[in-house]
């Protein structure tokens, strides 16, 4: 009775100097789990609030808190808004510490009932499982991947519809995106140096004759048009060389560079995703961010396509270009036929594996709200539309997709990564809907009956 101790079971230096043996130990463990460039600095003890404000200025992303220990201030000064912090605390993995009992009444709450820490919320604390962590790090390295992402545009940047004419100022303003116009009038100097070039003339022949020659590629068009589709992905590697980067996209596709290139970019686009670079049509920075994130999350190439009308648990999605390698290693079977408007040029018809559980991404026009949802691809069918098509089952309620999807373009890409992209969009500023039902299953309605959730303004 002459001393007063906190809950936990880090209680003494020799406690304090086993409990980072052991955090060393899951850092690696983490490393090796995580299919992502991940690098933790030193593991550093911290007891005062002078020795938290020299941990969160070093030069790093955010502060990883294993919260053992420790008064309000050292954990609020650990977690410097401005960056990405998570607060990790033991239950089962270790001794108890003494954050798992008031992470969330002290720290994000601050003894009210309103939540208060800023730049953190529920989903910034961890319990246990290492694997929790690594999902969260993998959005955040996809997050950060993105951010300040330069991408080449071909035409100029762009963006669908009325609803998406300032799409290219939104992704400057919310992805910090860094849009280089390369305009047709440059390219075409280079298309026509490239009639010129023989040592290019003859290079694309070969790569076109062995890309032909795997067997689980049809050729259904021209075979020039093979040819001069990849004397125009040799000239898109040279405007990403020039331009110091990995992503680009092209304008005016369905016009435009089929008059200069004498084929179609459609399949340019799909060969450059393939080889694990970052490549769009139409230039709608409505949905490239969605792309360039969902590629650096999932590390595979993503699909940009035009929805139907979903029914029925139903959606058809479609474009003239797809990548073949979607797992990011295995190419598809698939047919190279002509651009389905035009009808002329190369666009791949990608043969999307049948039962592959999929992500679907839907930005709106101001770049502020997503929803998606996880699907199945049950079909790939050869409707009279553009060339890589499938038949999606909604793992969602149809008319939630109805009322709820805006913009236009989706993303697509193999697995799940809903939690991933809902927590990445969280850091910066963009809400995000999750369509398929949530493992805790909690709805609007639910939260409705607590006073400390408004209802969400009706539109």
């Amino acid at each position: 009775a002459t001393s007063w101790r906190s809950w936990g079971g880090i209680q003494t230096e020799q406690d304090a100097q086993r409990e980072k043996h052991r955090i060393e130990r899951e850092l690696e463990e983490i490393r090796r789990r995580a299919d992502y460039p991940i690098e933790f600095l030193p593991v550093a003890l911290c007891k005062t609030v002078e020795q938290a404000k020299a941990i969160a200025a070093q030069n790093h992303d955010g502060v990883l808190d294993y919260a053992a220990g420790g008064w309000v201030p050292i954990h609020e000064t650990l977690a410097d808004p401005k960056k990405w912090n998570i607060m990790f605390v033991r239950h089962r993995s270790g001794p108890v510490y003494l954050w798992y009992e008031i992470a969330h009444n002290r720290f994000l709450r601050k003894t009210v009932d309103e939540f208060g820490q800023p730049g953190m919320d529920v989903e910034d604390v961890v319990v246990d499982d290492l694997d929790e962590l690594v999902w969260r790090y993998r959005a955040l390295s996809g997050l950060k991947n993105t951010l300040g992402k330069r991408i080449v545009a071909v035409g100029g940047p762009s963006g669908w519809g009325r609803g998406g004419r300032e799409a290219p100022k939104h992704a400057r303003e919310i992805w910090k995106m860094d849009l280089v116009t390369v305009s047709y009038k440059e390219l075409g100097r280079m298309i026509e140096a490239s009639y010129k070039d023989e040592k290019l003339q003859r290079k694309a022949r070969l790569q076109a004759e062995k890309y032909l020659s795997d067997p689980t590629i049809r050729l259904e068009t021209r075979k020039e048009f093979v040819e001069r589709a990849f004397i125009l992905t040799e000239l898109f590697k040279r405007l990403l060389k020039a331009a110091h980067t990995d992503a680009i996209t092209i304008n005016l596709c369905m016009g435009t560079i089929i008059q200069m290139s004498r084929t179609t970019a459609c399949l340019p686009l799909s060969l450059l995703n393939d080889a694990g670079l970052m490549a769009f049509c139409e230039s709608d920075f409505v949905v490239v961010p969605s792309g360039v994130l969902l590629h650096y999350i999932s590390g595979k190439p993503v699909f940009m396509n035009d929805p139907t009308y979903p029914h029925y648990g139903i959606v058809t999605q479609a474009h003239c270009t797809a990548p073949r390698k979607m797992d990011g290693r295995h190419p598809e079977p698939t047919r190279i036929l002509t651009h389905f408007e035009s009808d002329y040029g190369a666009a791949p018809k990608v043969e999307m594996r049948v039962g592959q559980e999929i992500t679907d991404l839907v930005p709106d026009f101001s770049g502020r709200h997503w929803c998606g949802f996880r699907g199945k691809i049950v079909d790939h069918p050869f409707y009279d539309i553009c060339r890589s098509q499938v038949d999606v089952e909604i793992d969602a309620n149809t008319e939630d997709v109805l009322w709820l999807v805006k913009g236009f373009h989706w993303m697509l890409c193999y697995g799940d990564y809903r939690r991933e992209v809902g927590y990445a969009l969280k850091k910066v500023g963009v809400t995000w809907t999750d369509l398929t039902k949530s493992r805790r299953g909690i709805t609007w309605a639910d939260l409705a009956k607590n006073r400390l959730f408004p209802r969400p303004e009706k539109s």
